[in-house]
């Protein structure tokens, strides 16, 4: 005979088991689907800040200076003499080059022996003078003949001036004999040799000044556009010791190119520059190009919306997600350059970003630092990684 009473009780414990299993996995599974929409879902995100977005050119030039003087003679002759060479420092008044004097020293004793005589001549003239004035004051001369005198006195002092003047102007022919120095500088190049007969104007040496130094640069017409259109800083650097460094500014631009590498040389005064920053150094220069103000974003903040990037934008009332359509100036590594669509301060999702929907309630982990768009380009691939939820 079978007996069913146990065969039942167990089927009923199994029943009674299986239930209580079911409505347990049915109750955390109702949990684990409530909890989100109570907290959020967790996303990275990071807040935007206006910056300025720099470009970074780095030019090779060398170091000029500032002015650079061609010396020369006022008059022509043979050079007898010239002490300063090529690298020398010469200060004001020191002899640079001396002609041959011969010459203008004969000139000079000619012009002061005819103004002896001119003198010797007015001398005789006015003694006549003053005699027919006395003779014409008591009524013994003729008027014709007074005016004769006064004219002879008035011939001879004209031509004690013209003698006066002979002899200033040979003076300094002698002077200009000797070439000496209105400046203080270095002597760059000599052009004119003992011996050498050179003519009036023609270059004996040429002196930088000390006044200002220069660096100079050929550059191509896009960078000259690119350093119109924004707010340019230059920062030079020599290329031997990359510490010893100086800022400047563009001092003068070539209005035209040169007709074989087609660049045009712009000239950088320096400001303060270093004593190592000597004339013919080669240099680097750092052209820092910044745009208008801009917004970066990690690149891992990007989506798209329809045809158009877009981010997703926090609402700091409700913490839900938005999308929002933006305007990307550039792209770099890691980084993103908005020109348009987001605002300083918004809350910007930057991890997460492929499982939200618009309305949805996220919870933000802490935001991370903006991009510094400053930086070159590799610190801006590590300043641009967002985290990750």
């Amino acid at each position: 005979m079978i007996h069913f009473s146990g065969v039942r009780g167990r089927i009923d414990r199994i029943v009674t088991s299986g239930a209580s299993t079911l409505i347990a996995l049915l109750l955390l599974s109702a949990c684990g689907e409530t909890e989100p929409t109570a907290t959020g879902r967790p996303v990275g995100v990071f807040v935007a800040q206006e910056t300025k977005f720099t470009n970074d050119i780095v030019l090779s030039g060398e170091i000029m200076a500032e002015q650079t003087v061609a010396v020369a003679f006022r008059i022509g002759g043979r050079v007898t003499e010239r002490p300063v060479n090529v690298g020398d420092h010469i200060k004001l008044g020191q002899l640079i080059a001396r002609l041959d004097a011969t010459t203008e020293r004969n000139e000079l004793k000619a012009a002061q022996a005819a103004l002896v005589a001119a003198r010797g001549e007015m001398t005789t003239t006015r003694t006549a003078f003053e005699r027919a004035d006395r003779l014409m004051s008591q009524g013994f001369t003729t008027r014709s003949r007074f005016d004769q005198a006064v004219k002879d006195l008035e011939s001879a002092e004209a031509r004690v001036e013209s003698a006066e003047a002979r002899v200033r102007l040979a003076q300094d022919r002698v002077g200009f004999t000797e070439l000496r120095a209105d400046i203080e500088g270095v002597v760059t190049a000599r052009n004119a040799e003992v011996g050498q007969t050179v003519q009036p104007g023609q270059s004996i040496v040429q002196v930088a000044r000390q006044d200002g130094r220069d660096a100079v640069f050929n550059v191509s017409a896009q960078v000259l556009k690119a350093a119109a259109d924004g707010d340019a800083r230059i920062r030079v650097s020599l290329v031997n010791d990359p510490r010893i460094t100086a800022h400047g500014k563009v001092r003068e631009v070539s209005p035209e190119a040169d007709p074989v590498t087609r660049t045009f040389k712009v000239r950088i005064a320096l400001v303060d520059p270093a004593a190592e920053m000597r004339l013919g150094s080669t240099v680097n220069g750092r052209l820092e190009l910044a745009s208008k103000e801009i917004i970066a974003i990690p690149a891992s903040a990007l989506v798209q919306s329809g045809p158009f990037p877009a981010v997703w934008v926090i609402d700091p009332a409700t913490s839900t997600v938005s999308p929002r359509i933006i305007e990307i100036l550039r792209f770099d590594a890691g980084c993103v350059s908005v020109s348009d669509g987001l605002e300083p301060k918004d809350v910007v999702v930057s991890g997460g970003v492929q499982a939200l929907h618009p309305g949805q309630r996220v919870e933000q982990l802490p935001p991370a630092d903006a991009p510094n768009v400053h930086l070159g380009a590799a610190a801006r691939v590590a300043s641009c990684v967002a985290p990750q939820s």
